[in-house]
């Protein structure tokens, strides 16, 4: 049996108006519209920038927002909630 496994860390994390960007280690970079994070969405500049990176770049933590986000799940699509 063969097993794919996906090295996904992210390294540094910025937002814009509208995305959420994620620079991984390995140098992707990914962009997911803040609409599918309503807490996100929803914050404040401030309150986006107010995260702690976990697990070596695995987890992202928003203890104000009481929001977290598993990153190599992004890259496989979930995401808190589709834009529609």
């Amino acid at each position: 049996m063969s097993t794919l496994t996906v090295e996904a860390r992210a390294q540094k994390v910025w937002f814009d108006e509208f995305s959420m960007w994620i620079m991984f280690t390995d140098g992707r970079q990914l962009s997911v519209p803040l609409a599918y994070f309503p807490r996100l969405h929803n914050a404040t500049p401030e309150q986006r920038n107010n995260f702690e990176m976990s697990g070596g770049g695995i987890g992202l933590h928003w203890d104000e927002l009481d929001e977290d986000i598993h990153v190599p799940g992004l890259l496989l699509g979930r995401y808190a909630k589709q834009a529609g």
